[in-house]
C-alpha cells in the first residue's frame, strides 16, 4: 500500500492538483505494480511566506 507525500507552495488550481494525483497514481501503479485503489497521495500545501530557501522567505 504505497503512500506518496507531495509538498507544494500553495497556488495550484483544483484541476492541476487533480491531474497531478492521477498522474502520480498512474506512475506508482506502473512502476511498483500496486493496484491504483491501494495508492494514497497526500498533498500538503504550504502558505507562501511560510517557506524559506537559502535563508530567504519564499
Amino acid at each position: 500500500m504505497p503512500f506518496v507525500h507531495i509538498e507544494l507552495l500553495e497556488g495550484r488550481t483544483e484541476e492541476q492538483l487533480t491531474e497531478m494525483v492521477k498522474e502520480v497514481t498512474e506512475a506508482v501503479s506502473k512502476t511498483a505494480g500496486a493496484p491504483k485503489e491501494n495508492i494514497h497521495v497526500i498533498i500538503n500545501e504550504m502558505q507562501k511566506g511560510k517557506y524559506a530557501q537559502g535563508g530567504k522567505w519564499r
